[in-house]
């Protein structure tokens, strides 16, 4: 009876690996169709594009991907037992762990590691004389040559501009990467990772509330602005959406289903057609995603790299330090596996939305999160694959969703 069962685990397991497996070709080709997609139809892209909501003149929610991204996180939301959410938010070490590295430690690395590629090693690649005209500071009217940090007031089209050196307008974009913690993608690369759907779930809403705090405190620190405007709107719509929205529908339709239906047929078959939604809206939203922005990336190629490598770097760092700290306070594997994820992975759309209101559109702090997307989802699958690889340096681990359970040697 116990071989059926595990051999028919081990088809379930089989079925879903195999598309697991090719995930990040899957994820390669998707990016690589959505520029193709943007540069062979950019008034289709364009127009996808402009379906956003916007808080002031910044889109900070693009429809299509916010539909794309419900899609995403529905599945995860709606087979939440909210009874080991409400358990989970009284475990204080994975949550601890969480807030330390995303506030105490992440800003700041971000901001070392940047500063040394960019303002150092890169500097001369970037180009010392390379410049970048950005939006001038909220409520900042100062006359035309006048200095204001390391850039200087120009006029430009007769509209005011502050030129700042090329690499700082980077470094800029980076911060602002650094200090956006996930506050969804990170629940699919939970899922994917077999981690605990609940806790993950309790960190995002605790950082969510903690970004709304600290986001423009850290922000106007290491940017070194007189002034970082709190993008208040901009982070309550984008969490709303983004999280809130899947949340509700999830636990309303849930409730509704179970005392419909009954609970097995729900686990049984209503989970099961919903398995690949996921994967496929991720897949979906990074072929939209690089269709909008896949010219940008085009045009700047050797730019990428630069920005690319410190952000790498960056992710993997803090992905380590999580994972390396949950393992010294003996978290079990499905807490440790959210835990380091969730300060590894950014809230890019945020921080893109961000740096279109304090910079512009075509600044290089716009720039640099762009390519915060374009790594993102890579690097996050690669770090899902090593999570699954060391799930036995956290010893017994109950994988719920497979139901399968694995000891370590």
């Amino acid at each position: 009876m116990s071989n059926n069962s595990e051999t028919g685990s081990s088809k379930r397991n089989k079925g879903l690996g195999i598309f697991e497996k090719y995930l990040t070709l899957w994820v390669i080709l998707c990016i690589a169709g959505g520029i193709v997609l943007g540069k062979i139809a950019p008034g289709f892209a364009k127009t996808l594009d402009g379906l956003a909501i916007y808080v002031g003149r910044a889109p900070v929610v693009s429809i299509p991907i916010a539909v794309c991204l419900f899609f995403m996180m529905y599945p995860i939301m709606v087979k939440i037992d909210f009874a080991e959410v409400l358990k989970a938010g009284k475990r204080i070490k994975p949550v601890g762990l969480t807030l330390f590295v995303n506030w105490a430690i992440k800003p700041f690395t971000m901001y070392l590691i940047s500063l040394f590629f960019l303002g150092t090693l890169f500097y001369g690649l970037i180009g010392p004389d390379a410049v970048d005209l950005v939006k001038m500071p909220f409520a900042l009217d100062l006359p035309v040559g006048a200095t204001h940090g390391a850039g200087q007031v120009v006029l430009v089209n007769g509209i005011k501009m502050l030129q700042v050196p090329l690499w700082r307008s980077y470094l800029a974009g980076c911060v602002l990467l650094g200090i956006a913690p996930c506050t969804a993608m990170v629940l699919v690369w939970g899922y994917l990772a077999r981690g605990n759907d609940g806790l993950t779930l309790v960190m995002v809403a605790i950082n969510s509330l903690t970004m709304l705090l600290l986001y423009g405190v850290l922000g106007g620190f290491l940017l070194g602005v007189g002034r970082l405007p709190v993008p208040w709107q901009a982070l309550l719509l984008s969490i709303s959406i983004y999280v809130a929205l899947p949340l509700v529908a999830g636990f309303l339709s849930r409730k509704w289903l179970i005392a419909v239906k009954g609970k097995q047929w729900f686990e049984e078959k209503f989970l099961h057609v919903l398995i690949p939604i996921t994967i496929i809206a991720l897949l979906v939203t990074l072929l939209l995603l690089f269709s909008f922005k896949g010219g940008v990336i085009l045009s700047n190629p050797l730019t990428i790299l630069w920005i690319a490598i410190p952000l790498f770097i960056q992710t993997n760092v803090i992905f380590w330090l999580g994972y390396g700290l949950a393992k010294l306070l003996k978290l079990q594997y499905r807490d440790a596996a959210p835990a380091a994820m969730i300060g590894a992975s950014n809230h890019f759309e945020v921080a893109i939305a961000t740096s279109t209101m304090l910079f512009g559109l075509s600044s290089g702090a716009a720039l640099a999160t762009v390519v915060g997307v374009l790594i993102e989802v890579p690097v996050m699958l690669m770090l899902v694959r090593i999570c699954l690889k060391t799930q036995k340096w956290f010893g017994t681990v109950r994988d719920e969703k497979f139901d399968v359970e694995k000891r370590a040697i």
